[in-house]
């Protein structure tokens, strides 16, 4: 991550991380106390420093998107399991290879918001991904083809953490805490589309439903692709007779099948920008 010139007259931390590597071995220099601070992962990681560290995943990704001037993004969720067209073959279930359609439409979207993105600066509705396989891989491909820039929002995990090869390289971050990578998520967006997935997928998808349902956050386009894969997973229309949600909240979300008809969408949407101050059925 790129850093700014700022000129100052006191000494540079980098200048003291690299002296320290030069003091002579004593029992002093070497116990863990002498260490600088910042230095110390020891003591960064110490469950004490966890405030410190929360804020610090915070503002890493928040000044490397500054830096290259992303000013707006387009959240892409969806599984990683999810294999493109030409692996479906290898797919563990005939219901995740025919889901590989959902990898083109994913590509596809991506590929076209980009090039309108690009038409007008490249800094507004840029991709974001969270940078691994599946729909994710897809979404930064789709805007790599396209010859822009895509965000990777990776977490570390025991499997599937390292990022895609289509990330922009100094877009791609890497996150502890999923509450801080959510944040992320959600802090530039102006839409929000959601591909076939699993816990992750659906995790993602109510809680920016329920921000927006509440009036924590702006109404974007929220698009679901594919309605048969979202009906035949959850009763929407049983929440709303039941009374847990309102039908209103029904209008907050739209299925679409393709890129074309998302698009669409997006530029259609209304109640685009407002937040809602009162939550229907309360």
């Amino acid at each position: 991550m790129a850093t700014k010139d700022r000129r100052h007259p006191l000494r540079h931390s980098n200048e003291d991380s690299a002296a320290v590597e030069h003091l002579p071995d004593t029992p002093q220099t070497r116990s863990p106390t002498y260490r600088l601070a910042f230095n110390d992962t020891d003591f960064m990681c110490r469950d004490d420093l966890r405030p410190v560290r929360l804020q610090l995943e915070l503002l890493k990704p928040q000044l490397g998107m500054d830096e290259e001037g992303i000013e707006s993004t387009i959240v892409l969720f969806g599984g990683a399991r999810i294999p493109e067209p030409a692996n479906k073959s290898k797919a563990r279930t005939k219901t995740l290879a025919d889901l590989s359609v959902y990898y083109e439409e994913a590509r596809r979207f991506a590929r076209l918001m980009t090039e309108q993105s690009m038409a007008d600066g490249g800094r507004e509705n840029v991709i974001v991904t969270g940078g691994g396989p599946g729909v994710m891989e897809a979404g930064n491909r789709g805007a790599h083809e396209a010859g822009g820039q895509s965000i990777g929002l990776n977490i570390v995990l025991p499997h599937e953490q390292a990022p895609n090869k289509y990330v922009t390289p100094e877009l791609c971050f890497n996150f502890h805490y999923f509450a801080i990578r959510k944040m992320h998520f959600l802090m530039r967006a102006r839409a929000i589309c959601v591909f076939p997935g699993g816990f992750g997928t659906l995790d993602e998808m109510f809680e920016a439903l329920t921000l927006i349902q509440t009036g924590r956050m702006e109404q974007v386009p929220f698009l679901l692709f594919g309605r048969s894969f979202w009906e035949s997973i959850i009763n929407w229309k049983a929440l709303a007779e039941a009374g847990t949600i309102s039908e209103e909240d029904l209008k907050l979300f739209r299925f679409v099948e393709t890129a074309e008809e998302a698009i669409e969408a997006i530029a259609t949407w209304q109640g685009k920008g407002q937040k809602r101050g009162v939550i229907p059925g309360r």
